[in-house]
Protein backbone atom coordinates (compact mmCIF):
# COMPACT_ATOMS: atom_id res chain seq x y z
CA UNK A 1 0.00 0.00 0.00
CA UNK A 2 3.07 2.36 0.54
CA UNK A 3 4.24 1.32 -2.86
CA UNK A 4 1.71 2.62 -4.48
CA UNK A 5 0.48 5.60 -2.34
CA UNK A 6 4.52 6.74 -3.44
CA UNK A 7 4.26 5.92 -6.80
CA UNK A 8 1.03 7.62 -6.85
CA UNK A 9 2.68 10.87 -5.24
CA UNK A 10 5.61 10.50 -7.89
CA UNK A 11 3.52 10.00 -10.82
CA UNK A 12 1.12 13.34 -9.89
CA UNK A 13 4.62 15.95 -9.12
CA UNK A 14 5.88 14.62 -12.77
CA UNK A 15 2.79 15.28 -14.68
CA UNK A 16 2.35 18.54 -12.59
CA UNK A 17 5.95 19.87 -12.52
CA UNK A 18 6.15 18.80 -16.25
CA UNK A 19 3.23 20.34 -17.39
CA UNK A 20 3.41 23.30 -15.85
CA UNK A 21 7.78 23.87 -15.58
CA UNK A 22 8.90 21.44 -18.49
CA UNK A 23 6.39 22.28 -21.19
CA UNK A 24 5.41 18.51 -21.17
CA UNK A 25 3.50 17.88 -24.08
CA UNK A 26 -0.69 17.30 -23.17
CA UNK A 27 -0.50 13.75 -23.81
CA UNK A 28 3.10 13.21 -21.76
CA UNK A 29 1.24 14.83 -18.43
CA UNK A 30 -2.22 13.51 -19.15
CA UNK A 31 0.05 10.02 -19.01
CA UNK A 32 2.04 10.41 -15.76
CA UNK A 33 -1.63 11.34 -14.27
CA UNK A 34 -3.46 8.26 -15.71
CA UNK A 35 -0.59 6.43 -14.05
CA UNK A 36 -1.13 8.76 -10.69
CA UNK A 37 -4.63 7.40 -11.12
CA UNK A 38 -4.35 3.89 -11.39
CA UNK A 39 -1.59 3.63 -8.72
CA UNK A 40 -3.95 5.87 -5.87
CA UNK A 41 -6.89 3.95 -6.98
CA UNK A 42 -5.79 0.80 -6.85
CA UNK A 43 -6.45 0.34 -3.53
CA UNK A 44 -9.72 2.01 -3.18
CA UNK A 45 -11.16 0.41 -5.89
CA UNK A 46 -10.33 -2.99 -4.57
CA UNK A 47 -12.62 -1.91 -1.33
CA UNK A 48 -15.34 0.29 -3.16
CA UNK A 49 -16.24 -1.92 -6.08
CA UNK A 50 -16.70 -5.44 -4.41
CA UNK A 51 -18.80 -3.58 -1.77
CA UNK A 52 -20.99 -1.49 -4.37
CA UNK A 53 -21.57 -4.88 -5.66
CA UNK A 54 -23.07 -5.84 -2.66
CA UNK A 55 -24.95 -2.47 -2.38
CA UNK A 56 -22.58 -1.22 -0.12
CA UNK A 57 -22.11 2.56 -0.14
CA UNK A 58 -18.98 4.02 1.50
CA UNK A 59 -16.85 6.82 1.63
CA UNK A 60 -14.23 4.81 -1.24
CA UNK A 61 -17.42 5.01 -3.92
CA UNK A 62 -17.78 8.41 -3.66
CA UNK A 63 -14.11 9.55 -4.41
CA UNK A 64 -14.32 7.02 -6.98
CA UNK A 65 -17.16 8.55 -8.79
CA UNK A 66 -15.54 11.73 -7.72
CA UNK A 67 -12.17 11.05 -9.43
CA UNK A 68 -14.05 9.67 -12.91
CA UNK A 69 -15.97 13.34 -12.59
CA UNK A 70 -12.86 15.04 -12.52
CA UNK A 71 -11.38 13.10 -15.31
CA UNK A 72 -14.61 13.82 -17.75
CA UNK A 73 -14.12 17.19 -17.25
CA UNK A 74 -11.34 16.82 -18.18
CA UNK A 75 -9.41 18.11 -14.78
CA UNK A 76 -7.00 14.91 -14.72
CA UNK A 77 -4.52 16.90 -11.83
CA UNK A 78 -7.20 17.50 -9.37
CA UNK A 79 -8.33 13.36 -10.01
CA UNK A 80 -4.66 12.27 -9.58
CA UNK A 81 -5.07 14.38 -6.20
CA UNK A 82 -7.47 13.12 -4.55
CA UNK A 83 -7.04 9.71 -5.03
CA UNK A 84 -3.36 10.32 -3.51
CA UNK A 85 -4.51 12.27 -0.45
CA UNK A 86 -7.12 9.23 -0.07
CA UNK A 87 -5.02 6.37 -0.84
CA UNK A 88 -2.49 8.06 2.04
CA UNK A 89 -5.59 7.75 4.34
CA UNK A 90 -5.73 4.27 3.92
CA UNK A 91 -2.47 3.53 3.67
CA UNK A 92 -2.12 5.78 7.62
CA UNK A 93 -5.31 3.31 8.22
CA UNK A 94 -3.55 0.16 7.30
CA UNK A 95 -0.50 0.92 9.16
CA UNK A 96 -2.88 1.58 12.54
CA UNK A 97 -4.23 -1.67 12.04
CA UNK A 98 -0.54 -3.45 11.61
CA UNK A 99 0.08 -2.05 14.42
CA UNK A 100 -2.80 -3.53 16.31
CA UNK A 101 -2.45 -6.67 14.99
CA UNK A 102 1.34 -6.55 15.66
CA UNK A 103 0.44 -5.34 19.33
CA UNK A 104 -2.05 -8.82 19.93
CA UNK A 105 1.52 -10.73 17.88
CA UNK A 106 3.68 -9.36 20.50
CA UNK A 107 2.06 -10.69 23.12
CA UNK A 108 1.59 -14.29 21.51
CA UNK A 109 4.90 -14.26 20.67
CA UNK A 110 5.41 -14.33 24.91
CA UNK A 111 4.40 -17.91 25.45
CA UNK A 112 6.78 -20.14 25.55
CA UNK A 113 5.84 -23.57 23.07
CA UNK A 114 7.31 -25.82 25.36
CA UNK A 115 7.67 -26.75 29.05
CA UNK A 116 10.11 -28.58 31.19
CA UNK A 117 7.96 -30.92 33.21
CA UNK A 118 9.28 -32.49 36.50
CA UNK A 119 8.43 -36.36 36.27
CA UNK A 120 9.96 -38.35 38.98
CA UNK A 121 13.27 -37.85 38.94
CA UNK A 122 12.90 -37.30 35.39
CA UNK A 123 12.51 -33.71 33.70
CA UNK A 124 10.71 -33.73 29.78
CA UNK A 125 10.31 -31.41 27.61
CA UNK A 126 6.75 -31.21 26.53
CA UNK A 127 4.48 -28.59 24.46
CA UNK A 128 2.51 -26.36 27.13
CA UNK A 129 -0.26 -27.64 24.96
CA UNK A 130 -0.84 -30.71 27.18
CA UNK A 131 0.79 -29.73 30.35
CA UNK A 132 -1.89 -30.17 33.51
CA UNK A 133 -3.47 -28.34 36.49
CA UNK A 134 -0.80 -29.67 39.11
CA UNK A 135 1.88 -30.73 37.16
CA UNK A 136 5.19 -29.28 38.25
CA UNK A 137 7.53 -27.56 35.91
CA UNK A 138 11.18 -26.50 35.82
CA UNK A 139 11.88 -22.87 34.62
CA UNK A 140 15.92 -21.73 34.73
CA UNK A 141 17.65 -18.64 35.18
CA UNK A 142 16.52 -16.32 32.13
CA UNK A 143 13.84 -18.68 30.64
CA UNK A 144 10.27 -16.98 30.24
CA UNK A 145 7.66 -18.69 32.57
CA UNK A 146 5.58 -21.28 30.25
CA UNK A 147 3.06 -21.76 32.63
CA UNK A 148 0.64 -19.73 35.25
CA UNK A 149 0.98 -21.44 38.56
CA UNK A 150 2.22 -21.11 42.23
CA UNK A 151 6.20 -21.23 43.16
CA UNK A 152 6.84 -24.73 45.18
CA UNK A 153 10.70 -24.31 45.43
CA UNK A 154 12.80 -21.82 44.79
CA UNK A 155 12.86 -17.92 44.99
CA UNK A 156 13.80 -15.30 42.23
CA UNK A 157 13.36 -12.07 41.08
CA UNK A 158 10.60 -12.37 38.02
CA UNK A 159 10.20 -9.89 35.30
CA UNK A 160 6.51 -8.65 34.86
CA UNK A 161 6.59 -6.08 32.64
CA UNK A 162 5.13 -7.95 29.79
CA UNK A 163 1.96 -8.67 31.65
CA UNK A 164 1.65 -6.17 34.13
CA UNK A 165 3.90 -3.18 32.87
CA UNK A 166 5.98 -3.28 35.91
CA UNK A 167 8.95 -1.65 35.50
CA UNK A 168 10.86 -3.00 38.19
CA UNK A 169 11.26 -7.01 38.47
CA UNK A 170 8.93 -8.35 41.42
CA UNK A 171 10.81 -11.09 44.20
CA UNK A 172 8.89 -13.91 44.20
CA UNK A 173 8.98 -16.89 46.42
CA UNK A 174 7.12 -19.97 47.59
CA UNK A 175 3.56 -19.66 47.73
CA UNK A 176 3.45 -16.78 45.51
CA UNK A 177 1.69 -16.63 42.00
CA UNK A 178 3.92 -16.31 38.38
CA UNK A 179 2.44 -15.63 35.24
CA UNK A 180 2.75 -17.26 31.82
CA UNK A 181 5.20 -15.20 29.65
CA UNK A 182 7.39 -13.55 32.40
CA UNK A 183 11.05 -14.47 32.51
CA UNK A 184 12.86 -15.69 35.64
CA UNK A 185 15.94 -13.93 36.33
CA UNK A 186 18.16 -15.26 38.96
CA UNK A 187 17.43 -18.66 40.36
CA UNK A 188 15.84 -21.90 39.18
CA UNK A 189 12.11 -22.16 40.09
CA UNK A 190 9.72 -25.69 40.88
CA UNK A 191 6.05 -24.08 39.78
CA UNK A 192 3.33 -26.19 40.19
CA UNK A 193 0.67 -25.30 37.19
CA UNK A 194 -3.03 -23.63 38.29
CA UNK A 195 -4.63 -22.91 34.60
CA UNK A 196 -4.16 -24.57 31.49
CA UNK A 197 -2.41 -22.71 28.15
CA UNK A 198 -5.61 -21.72 26.83
CA UNK A 199 -7.19 -20.12 30.38
CA UNK A 200 -3.36 -19.04 31.60
CA UNK A 201 -3.53 -15.03 32.45
CA UNK A 202 -1.59 -14.03 28.88
CA UNK A 203 -3.70 -16.19 26.80
CA UNK A 204 -6.93 -13.64 27.83
CA UNK A 205 -4.97 -10.83 27.47
CA UNK A 206 -4.23 -11.92 23.82
CA UNK A 207 -7.85 -12.68 23.30
CA UNK A 208 -9.67 -9.74 24.99
CA UNK A 209 -7.11 -7.38 23.73
CA UNK A 210 -8.36 -9.53 19.64
CA UNK A 211 -12.07 -8.64 21.09
CA UNK A 212 -11.47 -5.41 22.06
CA UNK A 213 -10.38 -3.98 18.52
CA UNK A 214 -12.95 -5.90 16.95
CA UNK A 215 -15.88 -3.75 19.18
CA UNK A 216 -16.42 0.08 17.44
CA UNK A 217 -16.52 3.52 19.18
CA UNK A 218 -19.26 5.34 19.23
CA UNK A 219 -17.87 7.75 16.92
CA UNK A 220 -16.88 4.72 14.71
CA UNK A 221 -20.96 3.34 14.74
CA UNK A 222 -22.33 7.00 14.07
CA UNK A 223 -19.18 7.32 11.38
CA UNK A 224 -20.57 4.22 9.45
CA UNK A 225 -24.41 5.41 9.99
CA UNK A 226 -23.78 8.24 8.55
CA UNK A 227 -21.71 7.30 5.71
CA UNK A 228 -24.13 4.69 4.80
CA UNK A 229 -26.96 7.27 4.44
CA UNK A 230 -25.22 10.01 3.38
CA UNK A 231 -23.07 8.31 0.55
CA UNK A 232 -26.44 7.48 -1.55
CA UNK A 233 -27.74 10.72 -0.98
CA UNK A 234 -24.84 12.88 -2.29
CA UNK A 235 -25.16 10.54 -5.21
CA UNK A 236 -28.89 11.13 -5.49
CA UNK A 237 -28.36 14.59 -5.12
CA UNK A 238 -25.20 15.28 -7.65
CA UNK A 239 -27.51 13.47 -10.17
CA UNK A 240 -30.13 15.80 -9.43
CA UNK A 241 -27.74 19.10 -10.00
CA UNK A 242 -27.33 17.87 -13.59
CA UNK A 243 -30.03 16.69 -14.62
CA UNK A 244 -32.74 19.54 -13.31
CA UNK A 245 -31.04 22.72 -14.15
CA UNK A 246 -30.66 21.98 -18.05
CA UNK A 247 -34.39 20.53 -18.32
CA UNK A 248 -35.74 23.48 -16.90
CA UNK A 249 -33.23 26.25 -18.86
CA UNK A 250 -31.41 27.50 -15.67
CA UNK A 251 -27.61 26.24 -17.44
CA UNK A 252 -26.51 24.57 -20.02
CA UNK A 253 -25.34 20.72 -19.72
CA UNK A 254 -21.95 21.40 -19.58
CA UNK A 255 -22.21 23.78 -16.98
CA UNK A 256 -24.43 21.90 -14.29
CA UNK A 257 -22.38 18.65 -15.44
CA UNK A 258 -19.29 20.43 -14.03
CA UNK A 259 -21.33 21.84 -10.71
CA UNK A 260 -22.56 18.51 -10.06
CA UNK A 261 -19.08 16.70 -10.44
CA UNK A 262 -17.60 19.98 -8.10
CA UNK A 263 -20.37 18.80 -5.63
CA UNK A 264 -19.27 14.94 -5.43
CA UNK A 265 -15.33 16.35 -4.59
CA UNK A 266 -15.85 18.36 -1.92
CA UNK A 267 -18.70 16.32 -0.42
CA UNK A 268 -16.72 13.66 -0.01
CA UNK A 269 -15.45 12.82 4.17
CA UNK A 270 -12.74 11.06 4.09
CA UNK A 271 -10.86 12.38 6.75
CA UNK A 272 -13.59 11.34 9.07
CA UNK A 273 -14.42 7.97 7.64
CA UNK A 274 -10.50 7.17 7.83
CA UNK A 275 -9.14 8.50 10.78
CA UNK A 276 -11.79 7.03 13.61
CA UNK A 277 -11.05 3.61 13.17
CA UNK A 278 -7.31 4.35 12.98
CA UNK A 279 -7.22 6.09 15.52
CA UNK A 280 -9.54 4.21 18.20
CA UNK A 281 -7.41 0.96 17.12
CA UNK A 282 -4.04 2.94 18.03
CA UNK A 283 -5.24 3.90 21.64
CA UNK A 284 -6.04 0.71 22.36
CA UNK A 285 -2.76 -1.34 21.17
CA UNK A 286 -0.79 2.07 23.17
CA UNK A 287 -2.98 1.18 26.08
CA UNK A 288 -2.06 -2.51 26.12
CA UNK A 289 1.81 -1.55 25.91
CA UNK A 290 1.35 0.67 28.78
CA UNK A 291 -0.63 -2.38 31.09
CA UNK A 292 -4.06 -0.75 30.96
CA UNK A 293 -6.72 -3.36 29.25
CA UNK A 294 -9.53 -1.87 27.72
CA UNK A 295 -12.00 -3.82 26.31
CA UNK A 296 -13.26 -2.16 23.70
CA UNK A 297 -13.39 1.23 21.76
CA UNK A 298 -16.82 2.27 23.64
CA UNK A 299 -14.84 1.99 26.90
CA UNK A 300 -12.04 3.98 25.03
CA UNK A 301 -14.15 7.20 24.17
CA UNK A 302 -16.40 6.87 27.30
CA UNK A 303 -13.55 7.04 29.81
CA UNK A 304 -12.04 10.52 28.76
CA UNK A 305 -15.85 12.07 28.66
CA UNK A 306 -15.93 11.42 32.64
CA UNK A 307 -16.34 13.96 35.15
CA UNK A 308 -16.83 11.47 38.37
CA UNK A 309 -15.20 8.80 39.26
CA UNK A 310 -15.35 6.42 42.59
CA UNK A 311 -13.00 3.98 44.20
CA UNK A 312 -13.78 1.02 46.42
CA UNK A 313 -11.55 1.54 49.63
CA UNK A 314 -9.56 -1.46 50.55
CA UNK A 315 -7.18 -2.85 48.45
CA UNK A 316 -7.72 -0.29 45.10
CA UNK A 317 -7.21 3.52 47.63
CA UNK A 318 -5.23 1.43 50.01
CA UNK A 319 -2.57 -1.39 49.96
CA UNK A 320 -5.46 -3.87 51.69
CA UNK A 321 -2.86 -4.73 54.07
CA UNK A 322 -2.45 -3.97 57.64
CA UNK A 323 0.69 -1.94 58.62
CA UNK A 324 2.38 -0.85 61.78
CA UNK A 325 1.89 3.13 62.07
CA UNK A 326 2.67 3.43 66.16
CA UNK A 327 4.45 1.74 68.51
CA UNK A 328 3.94 4.11 71.82
CA UNK A 329 6.40 2.35 74.23
CA UNK A 330 4.95 2.80 78.17
CA UNK A 331 7.15 2.38 81.96
CA UNK A 332 10.27 3.07 80.38
CA UNK A 333 9.95 -0.02 77.47
CA UNK A 334 12.06 0.50 74.41
CA UNK A 335 9.81 0.63 71.13
CA UNK A 336 12.43 -2.38 69.68
CA UNK A 337 11.67 -4.13 73.21
CA UNK A 338 7.62 -3.79 72.48
CA UNK A 339 7.93 -5.36 68.93
CA UNK A 340 10.12 -7.75 69.90
CA UNK A 341 7.64 -9.68 72.57
CA UNK A 342 4.84 -8.42 70.47
CA UNK A 343 5.82 -10.20 67.38
CA UNK A 344 7.43 -13.37 69.25
CA UNK A 345 3.61 -14.23 70.53
CA UNK A 346 2.27 -13.24 67.34
CA UNK A 347 4.42 -15.47 64.73
CA UNK A 348 2.33 -18.31 66.09
CA UNK A 349 -0.73 -17.02 64.46
CA UNK A 350 -1.56 -16.00 61.04
CA UNK A 351 -3.92 -13.83 61.66
CA UNK A 352 -3.83 -10.63 59.37
CA UNK A 353 -2.81 -8.34 62.25
CA UNK A 354 -0.61 -10.86 63.80
CA UNK A 355 1.26 -11.38 60.31
CA UNK A 356 1.71 -6.97 60.37
CA UNK A 357 3.44 -7.41 63.38
CA UNK A 358 6.11 -9.98 62.71
CA UNK A 359 6.09 -8.23 59.26
CA UNK A 360 7.53 -5.09 60.79
CA UNK A 361 9.64 -6.53 63.09
CA UNK A 362 11.17 -8.58 60.24
CA UNK A 363 11.78 -4.91 58.69
CA UNK A 364 13.78 -3.88 61.72
CA UNK A 365 16.13 -7.22 61.66
CA UNK A 366 14.53 -8.33 65.32
CA UNK A 367 15.78 -11.76 66.76
CA UNK A 368 12.71 -13.22 68.29
CA UNK A 369 12.86 -14.58 71.74
CA UNK A 370 10.91 -18.01 71.69
CA UNK A 371 7.43 -17.87 72.75
CA UNK A 372 5.04 -21.06 73.88
CA UNK A 373 1.53 -22.13 74.54
CA UNK A 374 -0.40 -19.65 72.53
CA UNK A 375 -4.09 -18.75 73.66
CA UNK A 376 -7.02 -17.35 70.91
CA UNK A 377 -9.46 -15.05 73.81
CA UNK A 378 -11.82 -14.67 70.79
CA UNK A 379 -12.84 -11.16 69.98
CA UNK A 380 -10.28 -9.47 72.82
CA UNK A 381 -6.64 -10.96 71.87
CA UNK A 382 -3.99 -13.64 72.64
CA UNK A 383 -2.29 -15.13 75.56
CA UNK A 384 1.44 -16.67 75.87
CA UNK A 385 4.57 -16.85 76.82
CA UNK A 386 8.07 -15.28 76.80
CA UNK A 387 11.14 -16.36 78.51
CA UNK A 388 8.88 -17.73 81.55
CA UNK A 389 6.74 -14.80 81.51
CA UNK A 390 3.31 -14.22 80.59
CA UNK A 391 2.30 -12.01 77.90
CA UNK A 392 -1.07 -10.36 76.80
CA UNK A 393 -1.67 -9.14 73.66
CA UNK A 394 -4.87 -7.71 72.87
CA UNK A 395 -8.27 -5.21 73.41
CA UNK A 396 -8.70 -3.14 76.81
CA UNK A 397 -11.46 -5.38 77.02
CA UNK A 398 -9.03 -8.36 77.22
CA UNK A 399 -7.31 -6.53 80.35
CA UNK A 400 -10.65 -6.14 82.07
CA UNK A 401 -11.14 -9.41 82.38
CA UNK A 402 -8.09 -10.38 83.06
CA UNK A 403 -7.35 -11.06 87.10
CA UNK A 404 -4.51 -9.08 88.04
CA UNK A 405 -4.45 -6.49 85.34
CA UNK A 406 -5.31 -3.05 86.27
CA UNK A 407 -5.73 -0.72 83.35
CA UNK A 408 -3.79 2.32 83.64
CA UNK A 409 -4.41 6.04 82.07
CA UNK A 410 -1.84 6.38 79.85
CA UNK A 411 -2.85 2.90 78.00
CA UNK A 412 -6.47 3.94 78.07
CA UNK A 413 -5.37 7.88 77.13
CA UNK A 414 -3.26 6.27 74.32
CA UNK A 415 -5.89 3.31 72.90
CA UNK A 416 -8.52 5.94 72.55
CA UNK A 417 -6.74 8.83 71.02
CA UNK A 418 -4.75 6.18 68.30
CA UNK A 419 -8.22 4.79 67.55
CA UNK A 420 -10.15 8.66 67.16
CA UNK A 421 -7.59 8.48 64.16
CA UNK A 422 -9.06 5.36 62.52
CA UNK A 423 -6.49 2.59 63.82
CA UNK A 424 -6.36 -0.74 65.43
CA UNK A 425 -4.99 -0.65 68.50
CA UNK A 426 -3.74 -3.96 70.58
CA UNK A 427 -2.09 -3.39 73.82
CA UNK A 428 0.89 -5.27 75.15
CA UNK A 429 1.86 -6.45 78.47
CA UNK A 430 4.66 -9.01 80.25
CA UNK A 431 4.00 -10.12 83.52
CA UNK A 432 1.19 -8.16 84.11
CA UNK A 433 3.43 -4.41 82.97
CA UNK A 434 2.51 -2.59 80.19
CA UNK A 435 5.49 -2.59 77.89
CA UNK A 436 2.96 -0.34 75.54
CA UNK A 437 0.54 -0.12 72.72
CA UNK A 438 0.35 -1.00 68.69
CA UNK A 439 -1.39 0.54 65.92
CA UNK A 440 -1.88 -0.54 63.05
CA UNK A 441 -3.71 0.24 60.03
CA UNK A 442 -4.48 -0.18 55.99
CA UNK A 443 -2.53 2.11 54.85
CA UNK A 444 -3.02 4.32 51.39
CA UNK A 445 -0.85 2.90 48.19
CA UNK A 446 2.29 4.89 47.17
CA UNK A 447 1.50 7.91 45.78
CA UNK A 448 -2.13 7.29 45.75
CA UNK A 449 -2.88 11.01 46.47
CA UNK A 450 -0.82 12.57 43.22
CA UNK A 451 -2.79 10.07 41.04
CA UNK A 452 -6.40 11.14 42.32
CA UNK A 453 -4.82 15.23 42.00
CA UNK A 454 -3.40 14.31 38.92
CA UNK A 455 -6.88 13.33 37.63
CA UNK A 456 -8.58 16.17 38.93
CA UNK A 457 -6.06 18.47 37.07
CA UNK A 458 -7.22 16.59 34.10
CA UNK A 459 -10.75 18.20 34.56
CA UNK A 460 -12.59 15.49 36.80
CA UNK A 461 -14.54 16.69 38.98
CA UNK A 462 -15.63 14.61 42.18
CA UNK A 463 -13.79 11.77 43.55
CA UNK A 464 -15.52 9.18 45.97
CA UNK A 465 -14.46 6.83 48.32
CA UNK A 466 -16.96 3.89 48.62
CA UNK A 467 -16.09 1.30 51.55
CA UNK A 468 -17.84 -1.12 53.74
CA UNK A 469 -15.33 0.08 56.75
CA UNK A 470 -16.11 2.39 59.39
CA UNK A 471 -16.91 5.86 58.94
CA UNK A 472 -13.99 7.48 61.21
CA UNK A 473 -11.28 5.06 58.99
CA UNK A 474 -12.89 6.13 55.95
CA UNK A 475 -12.53 9.89 56.51
CA UNK A 476 -9.12 9.52 57.71
CA UNK A 477 -8.44 7.91 54.66
CA UNK A 478 -10.30 9.90 52.75
CA UNK A 479 -8.24 12.96 54.29
CA UNK A 480 -5.09 11.44 53.25
CA UNK A 481 -5.50 10.42 49.51
CA UNK A 482 -7.45 13.57 49.09
CA UNK A 483 -10.90 11.98 47.78
CA UNK A 484 -13.71 15.14 47.19
CA UNK A 485 -16.66 12.64 48.95
CA UNK A 486 -16.45 9.34 51.49
CA UNK A 487 -19.79 7.38 51.63
CA UNK A 488 -18.78 4.69 54.65
CA UNK A 489 -20.29 1.74 56.03
CA UNK A 490 -21.72 0.57 52.53
CA UNK A 491 -22.47 -3.29 52.28
CA UNK A 492 -22.20 -4.40 48.30
CA UNK A 493 -26.08 -3.38 47.23
CA UNK A 494 -25.42 0.19 48.77
CA UNK A 495 -22.47 0.49 46.76
CA UNK A 496 -24.64 -0.33 43.89
CA UNK A 497 -27.47 2.26 44.77
CA UNK A 498 -24.28 4.69 45.89
CA UNK A 499 -23.73 4.40 41.62
CA UNK A 500 -27.07 4.62 40.64
CA UNK A 501 -27.52 7.79 42.86
CA UNK A 502 -24.46 9.31 41.77
CA UNK A 503 -25.07 8.78 37.28
CA UNK A 504 -28.71 10.30 38.06
CA UNK A 505 -27.09 13.68 39.06
CA UNK A 506 -24.00 13.32 37.50
CA UNK A 507 -24.09 11.14 34.36
CA UNK A 508 -21.66 9.25 33.49
CA UNK A 509 -19.33 7.58 36.20
CA UNK A 510 -16.33 5.24 36.27
CA UNK A 511 -15.85 2.58 39.44
CA UNK A 512 -12.48 1.37 40.29
CA UNK A 513 -12.60 -1.54 42.98
CA UNK A 514 -11.15 -5.63 42.83
CA UNK A 515 -13.39 -7.05 40.36
CA UNK A 516 -15.13 -9.33 42.96
CA UNK A 517 -16.96 -7.76 45.71
CA UNK A 518 -17.53 -4.82 43.71
CA UNK A 519 -18.59 -6.77 40.68
CA UNK A 520 -22.35 -5.17 41.01
CA UNK A 521 -20.89 -1.59 41.08
CA UNK A 522 -18.46 -2.17 38.40
CA UNK A 523 -21.04 -3.87 36.30
CA UNK A 524 -23.83 -0.54 36.95
CA UNK A 525 -20.91 2.26 36.39
CA UNK A 526 -20.52 3.61 32.61
CA UNK A 527 -16.68 2.26 32.75
CA UNK A 528 -15.87 -0.13 35.49
CA UNK A 529 -12.07 -0.35 36.10
CA UNK A 530 -10.43 -3.30 37.30
CA UNK A 531 -7.32 -3.18 39.81
CA UNK A 532 -5.25 -6.37 39.88
CA UNK A 533 -5.92 -7.23 36.48
CA UNK A 534 -2.74 -9.90 36.41
CA UNK A 535 -4.21 -12.54 38.29
CA UNK A 536 -8.39 -11.75 39.30
CA UNK A 537 -9.96 -13.79 36.37
CA UNK A 538 -13.05 -11.92 37.48
CA UNK A 539 -11.48 -8.75 36.94
CA UNK A 540 -10.62 -9.73 33.28
CA UNK A 541 -14.09 -10.69 32.45
CA UNK A 542 -16.68 -8.29 34.04
CA UNK A 543 -14.63 -4.90 33.88
CA UNK A 544 -14.31 -2.49 31.08
CA UNK A 545 -10.83 -1.37 31.89
CA UNK A 546 -7.76 -3.55 33.95
CA UNK A 547 -5.18 -1.94 35.45
CA UNK A 548 -2.93 -5.01 35.04
CA UNK A 549 0.18 -4.12 36.93
CA UNK A 550 -2.51 -3.26 40.39
CA UNK A 551 -1.53 -0.08 39.19
CA UNK A 552 -3.57 3.14 39.99
CA UNK A 553 -1.24 5.64 38.32
CA UNK A 554 -1.69 4.24 35.19
CA UNK A 555 -5.37 5.56 35.92
CA UNK A 556 -4.55 9.51 34.53
CA UNK A 557 -3.00 8.00 31.42
CA UNK A 558 -5.90 5.98 31.09
CA UNK A 559 -7.98 8.82 30.84
CA UNK A 560 -5.76 11.06 29.32
CA UNK A 561 -5.31 9.05 26.22
CA UNK A 562 -9.07 8.66 26.12
CA UNK A 563 -9.41 12.12 25.62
Amino acid sequence: TVFLVALAAIFFLFGCLGETFFNFRETIALLFFVLAYVAGGYDIATHAIPGLLKGKFDTDVLMLAAAAGAALLGEWAEGAFLLFLFSLGHAGEHYALDRARNAINALGELMPKTARVKVGDEIQERPVEVVKVNDVVVVRPGDRIPVDGEIVRGSSAIDQSAITGESAPVNKAEGDEVFAGTINQENSLDIKVSKLAQDNTLSRIVQMVAEAQEQQSPTQQLTQRFTAKFVPGVLIFVALVIIVPPLVDWMSWQDSFYRGMLLLVAASPCALAIGTPASVLAGIAQAARNGVLIKGGVHLENLGGLSVMAFDKTGTLTEGKFKVTDMVSLNGTDTDDLLRIAAAVEQQSNHPLALAVVRAAQEKGLDLPPANGLENVTGRGVKSEVGGKPVLIGSLKLFRETNGHTLENNVVQTVERLENEGKTTMAVSEDGRFLGVLALADTPRPNVKETLQALLDLGVKKLVMLTGDNDDVAQQIGKEVGVTDVRAELLPEQKLTAIKELQQEHGDIAMAGDGVNDAPALATATVGIAMGGAGTAVALETADVALMADDLSKLPFAVGLSR
